[in-house]
């Protein structure tokens, strides 16, 4: 593995909630710009859900919160 998962598990479905309703606004713009652009950012939001890493996170220096009991 060459990355550390920096999503939670609450915040990783809330994307992928995001990444659906931004497919649906991408079928209802079909063959606009907004179309393709609610396209192209819900795949980049799923992608991220899925695998469980956010570049952009990474980047910013944010690391996963882990819960202590």
């Amino acid at each position: 593995m060459f990355y550390r998962k920096n999503l939670s598990v609450w915040e990783r479905g809330m994307r992928l909630g995001g990444a659906v309703l931004m497919g649906v606004c991408a079928a209802w713009y079909a063959d606009t710009a907004a179309g393709w652009a609610f396209s192209f950012l819900g795949l980049i939001a799923a992608a991220t859900a899925m695998i469980g890493f956010c570049p952009m996170c990474a980047m910013a220096g944010r690391k996963r919160s882990v819960r202590r009991k």
